[in-house]
């Protein structure tokens, strides 16, 4: 597997990149039975891009230990950090967040399931505001969980991938965090069931 361009990130280099994150709606999701519903994002007009605040962090402020290892999704930085269980390896993603406070969840809570190649689905409140929506979208390149998911505990809500990359870097979704379909592949080898998650 090629290296992700961001696992060697600074400021620098995510500033002059980050010109190229452009704006589109994320994601939420819908969890009603543990499985593939999820509500679609909001669409919007203007998104503010995140160009700072970029950067590593220690799991040491977030985290008590690292067993399981550990997922921090920074809601301000519109980042995804990642710790392996050993301390060994450390990830930092960029990465899509929710559009509006009272659709962010902040708090701890844990992987409960990977799917990689997940379907979706609306939720019925979905189909009753967007009725010509489809009731179910498959695997492939028009699914909005992209490539891989990793369900929370939480319903409504996952770390998941996305076909759109205009996604990425904006606060823009329903609850998810999205991420790159190449970073969330990376993400979901790393991660297991029971990896503690912390959104802030």
């Amino acid at each position: 597997m090629s290296k992700s361009p961001f696992d060697r990130v600074n400021r620098r280099t995510f500033l002059a990149t980050s010109t190229a994150f452009i704006g589109a709606p994320a994601l939420a999701q819908d969890d009603v039975n543990a499985d593939s519903t999820t509500e679609i994002e909001a669409d919007i007009e203007t998104v503010r891009r995140n160009a700072s605040s970029f950067r590593g962090l220690s799991w040491e402020p977030y985290f008590k230990n690292l067993k399981n290892g550990a997922i921090l999704c920074d809601t301000t930085s519109r980042a995804l950090h990642y710790w392996s269980q050993d301390g060994n390896t450390y990830k930092l993603y960029p990465s899509s967040v929710p559009l509006t406070e009272d659709l962010t969840r902040l708090g701890r809570t844990k992987v409960v399931r990977k799917v990689e190649g997940p379907s979706w689905r609306p939720t019925p409140a979905m189909l009753e505001r967007n009725p010509e929506w489809p009731e179910f979208v498959g695997p492939g390149p028009d699914n909005p969980l992209g490539t891989h998911a990793l369900y929370l505990s939480w319903t409504y809500y996952r770390i998941h991938g996305t076909h759109d990359e205009r996604k990425i870097g904006r606060r823009s979704s329903n609850g998810c965090i999205g991420l790159y379909n190449e970073h969330i592949a990376e993400l979901f080898e790393l991660a297991k069931v029971g990896t503690q998650v912390l959104l802030i």
